[in-house]
């Protein structure tokens, strides 16, 4: 299996729940016995917050907070980066023994090097095939994060070629 075959990501589109189609993902290739590890974002009931409140372990269930009540001074956002850090380091001792990695996204935090960034740098380390959601903002970093890494389209037949592709599904018939 090439780089390129382990790494994927899908681009964000307006419209398209990535988080549910990857959560969909994870719940499927779980039930065939693949070990899933990774985060996914959850929406906030909230109104007027910021719809990703939480990081939701994919493996434990455990939820992380990953909104502030007040944004800082300099900006509107109100993403908790500490609480993408707590989600990424509980993350990060579950990686070596996954068969494949799913990451909520690679955005702004990840850009700028901070957010789960240490999660995609361990998951390509250990070889292990990873796919996330790239927001078109950010695709620049991410292609030199990922140069090689394949763009799939957002279908269950797209990513179930990919895993078979890196040699996961196979594995587990």
């Amino acid at each position: 299996m090439t780089s390129a075959n382990r790494i994927a990501a899908i681009a964000n589109r307006e419209g398209w729940d990535s988080q549910a189609f990857l959560g969909g993902l994870a719940t499927g290739w779980r039930a065939a016995r693949i070990r899933v590890v990774g985060v996914l974002a959850e929406d906030s009931d909230a109104e007027g917050a910021c719809s990703a409140a939480f990081l939701r372990d994919i493996a434990s269930g455990r939820k992380f907070n990953i909104q502030l009540d007040i944004p800082p001074a300099e900006t509107v956002c109100h993403l908790d980066v500490a609480g993408i850090g707590d989600a990424c380091a509980d993350l990060l001792p579950q990686i070596s023994a996954a068969d494949v990695v799913l990451l909520s996204k690679f955005g702004k935090s990840e850009a700028a090097g901070r957010g789960l960034m240490e999660a995609f740098r361990q998951t390509v380390e250990a070889r292990k095939p990873l796919l996330t959601t790239v927001s078109l903002k950010h695709f620049d970093v991410w292609k030199k994060f990922a140069p090689d890494a394949l763009w799939l389209e957002p279908d269950v037949q797209s990513a179930e070629r990919w895993l078979d592709g890196a040699g996961v599904l196979a594995s587990s018939r």
